[in-house]
């Protein structure tokens, strides 16, 4: 189950233990400090653990978040955090460097050493903890892809922000069925990052390759709303034949066209019931990548049990 932080629950006086407590306990032992109100004590989060990884997303008030030297010889199993920022910028302090954050950037930070982070307008975004044991990646590496942005620019790096940000986002995760399946990829996903910037070839290949239908699956994604998605466009995107790509995926039980129409209509799904009933139903599909009216009315009734129109009148 997920861990829901929350001060608005507990009394003014006893927030600022509850947030260093609730911390310590789901993600790592820190010292937070918070402007000099006590009335400016304010955190809401949620934390969930994926398997091996763990994600925190939410935000605080507090501006400087330290995790001492004394803090950093604890017995807690040592971990990595990459974290993502949402908007304006923070600071990540570590092994005597700085790294400034900003929207659409990944940055590093271990668990084993002190770290220090910075926000003047408080501490936000989402944080992902991966274990040492877990990342499989030699401590001088660690050390080495510590405080400095990862791969800002580069595809694996965005594709990766991108993911993580909407992995944080989506709120099904902490109510769906096997949900900590998707650890083990991500940090496969956050490795290919690591090694991508450091230029370490010989640890990059194996990630690379195991978060290739990560990557595929993200990549449609982002294209459900072309009407020519294929699959020739979407092996040419990888640099793989349509042959592969198909044998990618059937490892995971994953038939790209039942993915692809079952994003879609989904999407459109959602788009009748929060949309303005005005935008008419054929607008609708074809934003989604749905060329006929008529057969994305017969694929909605077959997934439904029900008409677009009837669906969007309930």
């Amino acid at each position: 189950m997920p861990f829901i932080l929350n001060t608005d629950e507990v009394e003014e006086r006893d927030r600022a233990e509850f947030v260093h407590e609730a911390l310590g306990a789901t993600m790592v032992p820190i010292e937070l400090h918070w402007p000099g109100r006590r009335r400016s004590v304010a955190a809401h989060g949620v934390v969930t653990d994926l398997g091996d990884l763990t994600v925190c997303s939410g935000r605080t008030t507090a501006l400087r978040v330290e995790r001492t030297a004394t803090l950093a010889r604890d017995v807690m199993e040592p971990s990595v955090f990459i974290n993502t920022q949402l908007f304006g910028a923070s600071m990540v302090v570590q092994h005597d460097r700085e790294a400034v954050l900003r929207p659409g950037e990944l940055v590093m930070y271990d668990s084993a050493s002190p770290y220090t982070l910075l926000n003047d307008t408080g501490m936000t975004g989402h944080f992902f903890r991966v274990p040492h044991s877990a990342l499989a990646m030699p401590h001088d590496m660690i050390r080495a892809a510590c405080a400095v942005t990862l791969g800002p620019g580069h595809p694996v790096a965005s594709l990766t922000h991108d993911y993580l940000r909407r992995l944080a986002a989506d709120p099904a995760l902490t109510t769906t069925v096997n949900a900590d399946l998707v650890g083990r990829p991500t940090i496969e996903l956050i490795r290919a990052v690591i090694t991508t910037h450091l230029g370490a070839h010989k640890f990059a290949a194996e990630p690379m390759a195991a978060t290739l239908h990560v990557r595929v699956l993200e990549y449609t994604r982002k294209h459900l709303h072309d009407p020519g998605l294929s699959a020739e466009q979407i092996a040419a995107a990888h640099y793989i034949s349509v042959r592969y790509l198909y044998k990618v995926l059937a490892t995971y039980d994953i038939s790209l066209g039942d993915w692809i129409r079952t994003h879609r209509l989904e999407a459109c799904r959602q788009a009748l019931a929060d949309g303005p009933v005005t935008t008419p139903i054929g607008a609708i599909a074809r934003r989604h990548g749905f060329r006929d009216l008529s057969s994305f009315s017969r694929a909605f009734r077959a997934a439904y049990g029900m008409s677009p129109s009837e669906w969007r009148t309930r």
